[in-house]
């Protein structure tokens, strides 16, 4: 391993530093860490995230402000309903085997509405046209999933999917399933709350 990876956080820990960090954004008492000059300085010739964040693209879930980080903490990947594609995997893969993070977070949001349009194409048997369908498609699995659950709202939904990500993303790739087997990675599904600001974990894969 490089010697940035030797230098990286075990997952548990790099939860706990997003989970602190999630906690200051909920009491407003945030600190803006890494995010001055000098920090922008040391980050010219190498980065060291210590997690990768794969999230909806929605403008409420701005990765480093809910969880108080700054500049090189965090490798983040968005999609509209995290929907996974070649690109995403990619990144995935590119963060974990190159860039050695320890964890990886499936982040959802309530009110999500790619997930709200495939839950109402699901409803009414009519998909959206263009490339919106494509999204609505990929997320199909998880909301009949849900309903096979007896879920009965979209944000139960959400939870529902953002589990099915978590568990595609390592069936989809042999790096990160090897990386969460040998214990390097973890991956960990969390949901937010958009009202509380609250980021809720909803499931665990690995040394966690």
């Amino acid at each position: 391993m490089t010697e940035g990876a030797a230098q990286q956080p075990t997952p548990a820990e790099a939860w706990e530093l997003l989970r602190k960090g999630n906690a200051r954004f909920v009491s407003g008492d945030v600190c803006h860490p890494n995010q001055n000059a000098a920090r922008r300085s040391s980050l010219t010739e190498s980065q060291h995230p210590v997690a990768a964040i794969f999230g909806c693209s929605d403008s409420r879930l701005a990765a480093e402000i809910i969880f108080d980080v700054g500049l090189g903490d965090v490798f983040v990947v968005r999609t509209a309903g995290q929907v996974i594609d070649d690109a995403v995997m990619g990144s995935l893969e590119f963060s974990v085997d190159v860039l050695h993070v320890p964890l990886i977070v499936v982040l959802g949001h309530d009110s999500c509405g790619a997930v709200t349009a495939a839950w109402q194409a699901a409803e009414s048997g009519t998909l959206p046209s263009g490339y919106v369908r494509s999204l609505v498609e990929r997320i199909f699995p998880s909301v009949l999933s849900a309903q096979r659950a007896g879920t009965s709202s979209v944000n139960d939904t959400v939870e529902e999917h953002v589990q099915q990500t978590a568990l595609r993303i390592l069936d989809h790739s042999r790096v990160l399933h090897e990386a969460v087997t040998a214990g390097r990675t973890a991956v960990i599904g969390v949901t937010y709350r958009l009202a509380e600001g609250r980021a809720d974990v909803v499931s665990r894969m690995g040394d966690l």
